[in-house]
């Protein structure tokens, strides 16, 4: 089954061929870390999640990178206000973002590089931009020619004469053109800054991403993502720089969520309708949010409130309750009787147009369509047998393989129902056996293989990075090979 993922570039739906297979370069802008995540950051980070566990299960190999921005005005401002260094206030952002990750099950990037890590690649995109023509010196800042680009405005398919309609040069700006947009800014009194070719600065926001992409994922990456905001400007500019410098396509595939509203206004502090996660969590579980995303196609709006909380509750509940009835029958008297296909076959019919829809651009509401279809059926059964106080044994049978079908594509892909039913807690047995200090023979170091080969198969890369890890810090390195994985002493 092919995956057709919708193209902001394009404009259109189209078949998703990497520029390797099966390895996937994708690419999200993450979060300016001056405040606590809300609900708005919530979305295009469990959308992206979502879409990575999902190509994963297809078999690719992703690297996914999603950068922090610990430098920027809101963050400077935010400094200034509580007479903080501004890194205090990024380190502290950043830890809140982490725990917020982890209650709501969103896994961290194999790379989450910080812009202040950076400065050096970014000044040397801004150097070679400046040696190509594409950019120019003044007074300290530097600047993006737009017009020796002629392709800008093509992603958001605006044209220059559009642009300029309204556009302007602020007082304290000193470029050449109203469009022109910074890549350096000179420094000002009080204000965090790096020594450049230019004079004591920091980056403007839309080179960070280009050098940080660079840097980990080479100049042509298979998919860049972010919330539908960042059209324009945001990525209309990395799109500038970065094809200017290559001339090679920046990314092949432009992915973008669509905003949150809160009861029909843009959510603002202004408005007194920001939300953030943690007021989420404290209301609900995390995975109600995670629904009530899913519920939504990514493209569109999903305007949030807490009615709809309550319905994306009552979903969530519906499907917990099927699952967890299958105790509940399983302890009623069981009986013989005619063996039938019908609820096998309605589950694997729920799997296939559940993952039919989800290869077409990613449609998780519809894909979740089916699994409430399937949840409706195992509500008759429940019934049945709860009006005749038995249950024939091979309709138990038939529960269970669609309970465990749905656990394992909600959990695997959606990251719902993580906490339910949990499975053997393979990491607490290792680290049970490192704690205690036992010498690992032979036989003890092939079990964990094969337990890592396990999580590896079914994609629980948290278990299987853990072990080698840890086998690496006893002076075990293990060796994956075509025919299987082999270890050796440090």
């Amino acid at each position: 089954m092919s995956l057709r993922i919708y193209n902001t570039l394009s404009g259109k739906v189209e078949e998703f061929v990497p520029l390797d297979p099966p390895k996937v370069l994708i690419y999200t802008c993450g979060v300016t870390v001056y405040d606590d995540s809300h609900v708005g950051h919530g979305r295009s980070l469990i959308v992206f999640d979502v879409f990575r566990r999902y190509l994963e299960h297809l078999g690719y190999r992703v690297k996914f990178v999603r950068n922090f921005t610990d430098v920027d005005d809101k963050i400077i401002n935010k400094a200034k206000e509580e007479g903080k260094d501004f890194m205090t206030i990024a380190n502290r952002y950043i830890a809140s973002y982490y725990v917020d990750m982890e209650r709501i099950r969103v896994r961290p990037a194999d790379v989450e590089p910080r812009v202040t890590e950076h400065i050096k690649e970014i000044i040397e995109v801004i150097k070679e931009l400046i040696d190509k023509g594409y950019a120019y010196e003044s007074g300290g800042d530097v600047y993006f020619s737009v017009k020796a680009f002629p392709q800008y405005g093509k992603l958001s398919k605006r044209s220059i004469e559009e642009l300029e309609v309204g556009a302007r040069i602020e007082p304290s700006e000193k470029k050449r053109d109203p469009l022109d947009f910074a890549l350096w800014k000179s420094a000002k009194a009080g204000e965090p800054a790096w020594e450049s070719p230019w004079g004591l600065g920091r980056p403007g926001w839309h080179t960070e991403c280009v050098a940080m992409i660079f840097k980990h994922l080479g100049h042509t990456i298979d998919i860049h993502g972010g919330g539908l905001d960042l059209v324009f400007p945001h990525h209309e500019n990395e799109i500038a720089q970065a094809e200017a410098l290559t001339g090679k396509p920046f990314a092949r595939y432009w992915m973008h969520n669509g905003l949150v509203t809160v009861n029909g206004q843009k959510m603002s502090k202004s408005l007194g309708n920001y939300i953030t996660l943690k007021e989420v969590y404290k209301k609900y579980h995390p995975d109600v949010l995670r629904l009530l995303v899913l519920f939504t196609h990514y493209r569109s709006p999903l305007d949030f409130s807490w009615e709809k909380m309550e319905e994306a509750k009552r979903s969530y509940e519906r499907i917990k309750r099927a699952i967890e009835d299958l105790e509940m029958l399983k302890n009623l008297p069981i009986e013989d009787g005619a063996f039938t296909s019908e609820l096998y076959d309605k589950t694997k019919e729920a799997e296939e147009e559940f993952f039919k829809e989800l290869s077409n651009d990613f449609n998780t509401p519809s894909a979740l369509s089916h699994i409430f279809g399937l949840v409706g059926e195992l509500g008759k059964i429940k019934n049945k047998a709860l009006l005749e106080k038995k249950i024939n044994k091979h309709e138990l049978s038939a529960y269970e393989f669609a309970v465990n079908s749905i656990l394992k594509h909600m959990r695997g892909i959606f990251g719902l129902f993580e906490d339910l039913y949990p499975e053997k807690p393979v990491e607490e047995v290792v680290q049970k056996e490192l704690e205690a200090g036992h010498v690992l023979d032979e036989k003890l170091i092939d079990l964990l293989i094969q337990v890592r080969d396990m999580a590896r198969k079914e994609r629980v890369f948290k278990i299987a990075d853990y072990i080698r890890d840890e086998l690496r810090n006893l002076g075990i390195a293990l060796e994956d090979t075509p025919t299987g994985t082999k270890w050796r002493k440090l």
